[in-house]
């Protein structure tokens, strides 16, 4: 697998990650996901998601980048009895990942399809981060075709697919491959946990968004660019976790 890992461009993301942070706050990060992941898995057991309260749901979609301030357009779409029933059966369904996946995205009302993908993807994996992957469109917006994984993949790696559940399994290809080389790519150190491999993909969407936004906006404006930090806690819905359980 690590053949389709550019493990030199990898390291040079690694490196520049910690000319700007340290090792220790990377580690925090991947812990941080850690409290996050055991929130999802307290209120989305199988037998818990019929009795969440309205406002316990919303915390939830607060704790997902692409939902956090955007929940409303999701909630005013549709009931919340409609909403859990979408979100049981994206978790718990019994049909393949791939068709649970594009049915969520479908059925689910408001917001644009990276919104639902974001939050399909997130769901999935911070409650279940064991057996499912996170895919968010920093990872990989088929839009664009940009993302933190055709930063690291070689041109040989396809991210493509008829609808969003075969791009999921395609992203899920992506990182497993990418959390294969950990190691030698000399980010293992975050976490052995997937959750080491999320902070890193973020680290390298962030390190490339900087040489983006140095080049194209000025300089008052890249001044008031937020931190490698605080950039990467918000786009993995840390910066401010939720309640505890």
């Amino acid at each position: 697998m690590s053949q389709l890992i550019d493990i030199s461009v990898a390291k040079e993301f690694m490196n520049e990650t910690l000319s700007r942070v340290s090792r220790e706050e990377l580690i925090a990060i991947a812990a941080d996901l850690e409290l996050k992941s055991a929130f999802f898995q307290h209120h989305l057991q199988i037998d818990r998601i019929d009795r969440l309260a309205d406002q316990e749901l919303n915390e939830i979609l607060r704790s997902v980048f692409a939902t956090r301030r955007h929940f409303k357009k999701i909630t005013d779409a549709q009931s919340y009895v409609q909403l859990k029933g979408e979100i049981k059966n994206l978790l718990y369904g019994e049909d393949k990942i791939e068709d649970r996946f594009h049915a969520f995205v479908t059925n689910l009302a408001g917001g644009d399809i990276g919104m639902k993908t974001d939050l399909a993807g997130e769901l999935l994996h911070f409650n279940n981060p064991g057996l499912y992957w996170m895919w968010t469109r920093w990872m990989w917006d088929p839009g664009k075709k940009t993302g933190a994984l055709p930063l690291v993949t070689t041109e040989g790696f396809d991210l493509h697919g008829e609808h969003a559940g075969e791009v999921y399994l395609k992203v899920g290809k992506g990182v497993a491959f990418v959390h294969s080389v950990g190691e030698a790519a000399e980010f293992q150190f975050i976490s052995r946990s997937l959750f080491g491999t999320d902070v890193f993909l973020s680290c390298v969407y962030v390190v490339y968004a900087y040489t983006v936004l140095r080049m194209r906006m000025t300089q008052e404006f890249n001044k008031v660019m937020p931190g490698l930090p605080e950039f990467t806690r918000r786009l993995l819905g840390v910066l401010k976790l939720p309640q505890a359980v």
